[in-house]
């Protein structure tokens, strides 16, 4: 008897692992986030039971406890249980306390990581998160942080770094991110792009700068890239014409 938390990739079916679509196929029970497509849903085995356990603004029914409770009950009547998580299971998925909580109860876990949406959303928009020419590395943080814990995001610090930064689950406080880069010194200029429903159908990219960042409202899910970078897109046939701009300018990073 086995959880196994699998990370669902950033949407598109066809970017799961194989040890992903093959677990999902054998599964008892698949315990899934919101955000997990309906695309990938559809390819669990017929007789396995479906539970969401998503959570969405203003519902939250499923509380952090609840969710290891119903796993180590799981873990414990059924042979192959799957825990699907959206894009990597580590990365702001609460993966990590989940896995945690399954070895506490004597449940075996296993892990099959994910492509991370940090990665995968600017990718789907022509955007490389690291380009030697722009950027010599990349930050990821989220926008939602455990109000239980008194750890906070050093804006400044993140403002300086002269990476690219990635900020995941910031749909609703988009403007009050970009508001605090600029007062942490960060250019209003800095290009700004916004990846909605990235690897979807329905993916859209939106480019702007920081200063117009929030303005018109940001919709979730997005992935929001803040650097240099995010005045690219490397797929399309312009490309020397989108750089010039960035190398004569001198945008930060």
């Amino acid at each position: 008897m086995t959880v196994h938390l699998v990370g669902a990739g950033p949407g598109d079916p066809d970017l799961l692992t194989l040890r992903a679509a093959r677990l999902l196929a054998e599964a008892d029970v698949v315990v899934h986030d919101r955000l997990v497509s309906r695309g990938i849903l559809d390819l669990v085995g017929p007789g396995a039971a479906l539970v969401d356990v998503g959570k969405r603004p203003g519902d939250h029914t499923w509380s952090q406890d609840a969710i290891n409770d119903l796993l180590t009950r799981l873990g414990r009547e059924h042979r192959c249980v799957v825990r699907l998580k959206g894009g990597d299971p580590f990365v702001f998925g609460r993966g990590g306390e989940e896995a945690a909580a399954m070895r506490a109860s004597g449940i075996e876990v296993r892990v099959v990581p994910g492509i991370t949406s940090a990665v995968a959303g600017p990718a789907a928009a022509g955007i490389p998160v690291t380009d030697r020419r722009y950027a010599s590395g990349f930050t990821v943080v989220t926008a939602h942080l455990d109000p239980h814990t008194d750890r906070a995001l050093d804006w400044d610090a993140l403002a300086r770094l002269g990476t690219t930064l990635v900020v995941l689950m910031g749909a609703g406080r988009a403007g009050a991110v970009a508001e605090r880069l600029q007062r942490a010194g960060m250019d209003p200029a800095t290009p700004v792009a916004v990846v909605t429903a990235a690897t979807c159908d329905d993916q859209q990219t939106t480019r702007t700068r920081l200063d117009a960042l929030g303005s018109p409202t940001v919709r979730a899910p997005a992935v929001i890239v803040i650097g240099a970078v995010a005045a690219l897109d490397v797929t399309e046939n312009d490309l020397l014409s989108q750089i010039a701009p960035v190398l004569a300018e001198g945008v930060p990073a």
